[in-house]
């Protein structure tokens, strides 16, 4: 319960940076005046306890996006942090963009006693779009982590989708994850303390990549209202993540995560 309470926090905090960042492009005291969209739902999937794990174990999350309802979107993933275009010339958006972090304890799964709990946080940045076809997007986010880690994350993604009936899409592509010294520090390293409390190996990574995968996800417009799906995703931990004693002793370079989401909208006018 305590964790839906989180990701339900999580998703309210995440749609008020896209409320807060719309308002950033107001032009007079009437930006809030026109045609908006709110989509609610929820995800569920099995996915590992905490980053890095070999263990599994079925969450939620809560789904929430608000936007104006002229906006066009061509293709959006349930990995896109919460961003919002303020420059948008149909084939290329930019614009900031931001991720919560939720907190890891020793609740989250025995293998992480002894090692420091990291708390919640966020990670802000900017984010750019490119569709070189109608039916590739490349995407990028470069965000930089406040309170939970100090360091830089890099994503990067190719997704190409196809209409397969006017109301079910295909989408697939690879990733990219590379991040900085101290973002792997706080998840990832071991200290002299934490080595003796915990029984892991002592490790003091640098930066690097992170994590190269594959995800896809096949979606079904139920109705102009509701849409739902299925989605998968496969990464394989490189670099300072996989040469890590927490991964290498108790957990698994492979994760997975799949799982089943629906929203349904609500157009309103203000």
């Amino acid at each position: 319960m305590l964790r839906l309470k989180s990701l339900f926090l999580t998703s309210v905090l995440v749609s008020a940076v896209g409320l807060a960042c719309s308002a950033a492009q107001a032009q007079d005291s009437s930006w809030y005046s026109g045609e908006w969209s709110l989509s609610l739902g929820a995800a569920v999937y099995v996915a590992p306890e905490y980053v890095g794990d070999d263990e599994y174990e079925l969450t939620g999350m809560p789904l929430i996006s608000l936007g104006r309802k002229d906006s066009v979107t061509r293709f959006s993933s349930l990995n896109d942090s919460a961003s919002i275009a303020i420059f948008d010339t149909g084939f290329f958006r930019i614009g900031p963009t931001a991720r919560i972090l939720l907190p890891r304890d020793n609740d989250d799964s025995d293998d992480l006693d002894g090692l420091d709990d990291v708390p919640w946080g966020i990670e802000a940045g900017i984010f750019a779009d490119f569709y070189p076809t109608d039916w590739v997007r490349l995407r990028t986010e470069i965000r930089h982590g406040i309170h939970a880690h100090h360091g830089i994350v890099a994503d990067f993604a190719i997704d190409a989708f196809t209409d397969v009936t006017p109301v079910i899409r295909l989408s697939a592509g690879p990733r990219l994850s590379v991040a900085t010294e101290s973002y792997f520090d706080t998840y990832y390293g071991v200290d002299g303390q934490e080595a003796i409390d915990s029984g892991l190996s002592p490790y003091d990574p640098d930066g690097g990549l992170n994590s190269v995968g594959f995800g896809g996800a096949l979606t079904w417009q139920a109705t102009d209202k509701i849409a739902t799906s299925i989605f998968g995703e496969y990464s394989r931990l490189l670099g300072p993540a996989a040469d890590s004693s927490l991964v290498e002793e108790r957990g698994s370079e492979n994760q997975f995560k799949v799982g089943v989401s629906a929203t349904y909208r609500f157009d309103f006018t203000l």
